[in-house]
């Protein structure tokens, strides 16, 4: 949960959180101009994936004014040339529209990822939310704020215990119709209960540190600017994101930028549950 707290007196915050709502904000006019049917600009990468008009000009408002924060780190954006990044020992990382599926079928749920990798793990982690105008940010060294956009109002989390009655519940993207997601909940169910929680994008890891998601599969591939924010967050909270064989995800340093599966929990309670899911599923024979 997070309690209402003071300002963080921390220069890179204070720094990235004005930019981060002013991003917010030019991806929410662009979402409601699409929504009001204006005309707008979807195109086809050449992996398939959709890309907008708000996309990119998200991408370039970040990265000028990344330019100007921190003009010696360059940005590996999922919009942007990123081919040098193998010489990069430390850059951001970006997805200056986290969930444009989820924005082109009108749901608000999409985000804007922001990281700081640094000799391949991620340091600092910035998501906003910009249909709820929250930012969540933080070092993965201590526990994560988050910033109310409209009422100008931080909080920072306080770690709760587990409830152990409480159901378990489980994030999944909407409309998940992979049979592995179907497995790995029946162990589960077993001995407790389960509430299913679908959502788009990295929405799910703010719902996580919201106390919305216990545990979050993922059986499908995502890229590394899809996960390494939502994993600091995690971590700076005691929970984390690992491969389905139980190693966190380092950045920048494969040939590829393609994750393969992972298991996010919030906790270590969650982790344990998680990881005899898919111990008993069969999932991984």
């Amino acid at each position: 949960m997070f309690i209402k707290t003071l300002a963080p007196q921390d220069h890179l915050i204070s720094q990235l959180v004005p930019i981060m709502a002013q991003a917010s904000q030019i991806l929410l006019e662009e979402y409601q101009s699409y929504c009001a049917g204006c005309e707008f600009n979807i195109q086809e990468k050449s992996d398939d994936s959709p890309v907008t008009q708000a996309d990119l000009k998200v991408n370039h408002f970040l990265l000028k004014q990344l330019a100007t924060v921190t003009p010696e780190l360059p940005v590996l954006s999922e919009e942007s040339d990123y081919s040098a990044r193998a010489e990069w020992k430390s850059c951001w990382m970006l997805d200056p529209l986290d969930g444009t599926k989820e924005f082109i079928h009108e749901r608000d749920e999409f985000t804007i990822n922001l990281s700081l990798i640094e000799n391949n793990e991620t340091t600092f982690a910035i998501i906003a939310v910009p249909c709820e105008q929250l930012i969540y940010i933080g070092y993965t060294s201590q526990l994560p704020y988050k910033y109310s956009i409209s009422r100008d109002e931080w909080y920072q989390y306080q770690i709760e215990e587990h409830a152990l009655e409480a159901p378990i519940q489980i994030g999944l993207s909407h409309h998940s119709k992979n049979p592995k997601y179907k497995n790995f909940i029946e162990p589960i169910l077993r001995f407790r209960e389960v509430e299913r929680r679908e959502a788009g994008s990295a929405y799910k890891f703010c719902m996580m540190l919201e106390g919305e998601i216990d545990i979050y599969p993922r059986f499908h591939p995502t890229s590394e600017w899809d996960t390494s924010s939502g994993q600091s967050l995690l971590e700076s909270i005691g929970g984390g994101l690992m491969t389905l064989d139980g190693k966190p995800f380092q950045y920048n340093q494969r040939e590829t930028v393609l994750n393969n599966g992972f298991i996010a929990f919030k906790d270590q309670y969650s982790k344990k549950i998680a990881y005899e899911a898919l111990r008993d599923s069969g999932i991984l024979d």
